[in-house]
């Protein structure tokens, strides 16, 4: 079973609103099933429980999600807090590219007010699309995964 048999979890902050539509309209045209986890508005709310419940879920049913604020920054801060997530902030289709293909990013995160919107498509079509390299680079996802183990709470 690939990531393409599983739903992709996709959310954002107040920021990110308007851009996440577009994504979730870019999601409809490939028949990508999604799950929209928030905002469903612009009225201003916490990016943080949002990327975190997202994660969680990315996490528990071992599928792909793409968080939305406005920079992307605060949304991969709170992602990478949550056990086993490897979000990524991406900016450049080389980046989109490298997060999957060396580090099996398992969040895309993306800036709103920093990213123009056919850029972002150009992002979700390639993370999407691009597969994890494994080898020497599962090697060092390993070492990342043994020190969550080690240094649980």
């Amino acid at each position: 079973m690939t990531w393409k048999d599983k739903k992709v979890m996709i959310g954002s902050d107040h920021a990110g609103f308007d851009l996440k539509i577009q994504v979730i309209e870019y999601l409809k045209e490939k028949n990508i099933d999604y799950e929209d986890m928030g905002t469903y508005s612009k009225d201003s709310c916490n990016y943080s429980e949002i990327g975190l419940d997202l994660a969680e879920k990315v996490v528990k049913d071992d599928v792909r999600g793409i968080l939305i604020c406005g920079t992307g920054l605060g949304m991969s801060i709170a992602a990478n807090k949550v056990k086993g997530a490897r979000a990524t902030l991406c900016y450049s289709d080389f980046s989109a590219t490298m997060s999957r293909r060396h580090n099996d990013s398992n969040v895309l995160c993306l800036g709103a007010r920093t990213t123009e919107p056919g850029i972002v498509m150009l992002l979700v079509k390639i993370w999407l699309d691009t597969e994890f390299d494994g080898d020497r680079h599962q090697q060092r996802i390993d070492i990342i995964h043994d020190y969550e183990e080690k240094h649980k709470k």
